[in-house]
């Protein structure tokens, strides 16, 4: 790893077990990833963590990383994306629900910001907010009940473009992240 200009510690994740660089938003993922589980009835296992999202935006490869996408594994269907933030919620609602538009070749049905105290939970198709608070994250229970009538609805064409620098522009604005040390 390179030089930092600020020490870190390292902490255990709570989902896969790694070890991980104490910086940003860490603990606020751990805090959001453990009400999960605990809270919200979802497995370690239906959890993902730092997941590549990888585009090309005028000719050039563009990487990041989503904090936590969860899957519902008998449907095979990630389900929300979630971006874990150490400041300002509704700062990052733009950013998440871009990403959750792009990760997949569908739209994830929910997109949601946390600090691990306090949620912003986003329907990400229209965009709009669905609830506020750590309740308002859909459990597992719902989820899965939710995709029985649920149907996959692409990004518009003509729109991915456009998400795609919406991405960029928020997640390059993220300097103090594990990819950057």
């Amino acid at each position: 790893m390179a030089d930092t200009l600020k020490p870190y510690s390292m902490i255990t994740d709570f989902v896969n077990g790694q070890e991980v660089p104490n910086i940003g938003a860490e603990e606020n993922r751990q805090a959001v990833a453990k009400y999960l589980v605990i809270g919200k009835g979802y497995s370690k296992d239906d959890i993902e963590v730092d997941v590549k999202i990888e585009m090309a935006i005028g000719g050039e490869n563009y990487c990041s990383r989503v904090d936590l996408v969860v899957r519902i594994p008998d449907a095979n269907q990630l389900i929300m994306a979630i971006k874990c933030a150490a400041g300002s919620l509704g700062s990052r609602e733009r950013e998440i629900i871009a990403a959750a538009r792009l990760l997949e070749d569908y739209q994830i049905p929910y997109a949601v910001v946390s600090d691990g105290k306090t949620a912003i939970v986003l329907d990400t198709v229209s965009g709009k907010k669905t609830g506020a608070g750590m309740a308002a994250i859909p459990s597992k229970e719902a989820a899965i009940s939710m995709l029985d009538s649920y149907q996959p609805i692409s990004l518009p064409a003509d729109r991915l473009e456009r998400e795609k620098l919406i991405f960029r522009t928020y997640d390059s604005e993220n300097v103090n992240v594990q990819r950057n040390i």
